[in-house]
């Protein structure tokens, strides 16, 4: 899920707690992006409020750097994987945009994975939805935590080279190809 359902109203943030709980009480796993639209909240307290009690009810929490500023005053990717997973998140993957990402996990697992180069970024919007979108289907294929966040990098730089949400998310033969031709960063 994503923080812009529950921005919408009351009801929705109801909705969103409670399918989070639903999905915890039958085993299935459950990933939550901020996702922020400050615009759509009553107050930045009550967005950054929410977002935080929605971070100690996943499994996998996706903030993005700038989210993490805003929702939890910090900067430093391992002071806010370390804040989300105080908060009950058991694996927390912060996005670094162009940089990669930085994963920690309740286990105690930690670490930098580096981005990819892009030559020329046309259009961010649907980045960190390719982001998770790499993530979650490389864990259920099977992949360990490093490759899935190293595709979670992929796919997000990939779709900020096309315009819109979605355009951009590649099929296979593209996504493995774009792997194993473009240089990392970060």
């Amino acid at each position: 899920m994503t923080g812009i359902t529950p921005a919408l109203s009351d009801s929705t943030r109801e909705a969103t707690a409670l399918l989070a709980d639903k999905a915890r009480e039958r085993g299935m796993l459950f990933s939550f992006d901020p996702n922020l639209r400050p615009q759509l909240w009553p107050d930045q307290k009550t967005m950054a409020d929410y977002m935080n009690y929605m971070a100690g009810k996943c499994d996998i929490y996706f903030p993005g750097i700038n989210e993490a500023k805003i929702i939890l005053g910090l900067e430093e990717p391992e002071a806010i994987a370390r804040a989300c997973l105080d908060l009950g998140s058991k694996t927390v993957i912060v996005k670094l945009g162009g940089k990669g990402a930085y994963y920690a996990t309740a286990a105690g697992e930690a670490a930098y994975v580096p981005g990819y180069r892009v030559e020329k970024v046309v259009d961010t919007v649907g980045a960190g939805d390719g982001f998770a979108v790499g993530v979650l289907s490389a864990l259920g294929e099977g992949l360990s935590l490093p490759e899935a966040v190293l595709r979670g990098n992929a796919v997000g730089a990939i779709q900020v080279t096309c315009v819109g949400d979605n355009d951009g998310l590649p099929d296979r033969e593209e996504l493995e190809r774009f792997m194993a031709s473009t240089p990392r960063v970060g």
